[in-house]
């Protein structure tokens, strides 16, 4: 995308290099949201860290969370004054946090933030997540007031999906900028 900044936010543990976020990252320039523990990750500390990264760029951004990193937007919008800097963001494979099942590690993100979101969101879910079952998803993308695109039997999204650069994910990242009252384009390569 030619002018534009986006943010790459991925989930607990990070995203490896085959990630779709990495590729990203890699090819078209995109900017990861470091982290001080991908580990053992505390939602306040998490948002710290988004928010010095929006601060840090001029307007406006597109964010591309991948799983925990869906909740951090969620968390992050309820609470900044800077939120005006976003145009859009596609959530990709929001995890259920709120699951009896869900490691200690995640617990602080509870409970989920289920407030509207203060821009344009595309919220990608998958019918075998085995983070999150279909219907939270679609519960959570609701609330969200993100438009809802199931893509079929792809797990969590992630590397393990076999997406590659994941070309469809690059064109509802466009879709959601232009959402957002924006004009991105894709340069082939």
């Amino acid at each position: 995308m030619d002018d534009l900044q986006v943010l790459i936010l991925p989930g607990w543990q990070g995203s490896g290099p085959e990630h779709w976020q990495s590729r990203w990252e890699q090819r078209h320039g995109f900017t990861r949201v470091q982290q001080d523990d991908w580990l053992w990750p505390r939602r306040g500390d998490w948002m710290t860290q988004l928010e010095e990264a929006v601060l840090s760029r001029r307007g406006p951004l597109l964010l591309a969370a991948h799983s925990l990193g869906c909740q951090l937007v969620a968390a992050w919008a309820a609470h900044s004054r800077h939120t005006d800097r976003v145009a859009g963001v596609l959530l990709v494979a929001p995890p259920d946090v709120e699951r009896d099942d869900m490691p200690p590690n995640v617990y602080s993100w509870r409970p989920i933030v289920r407030r509207r979101l203060p821009f344009a969101a595309v919220a990608v879910v998958s019918s075998n997540d085995a983070y999150c079952a279909p219907e939270r998803a679609a519960g959570m993308a609701h609330d969200w007031g993100a438009r809802l695109v199931e893509v079929g039997a792809a797990g969590h999204i992630n590397a393990d999906s076999g997406l590659g650069d994941w070309a469809q994910g690059l064109e509802l990242l466009r879709q959601v900028g232009m959402a957002g009252g924006l004009s991105p384009t894709i340069t082939p390569w």
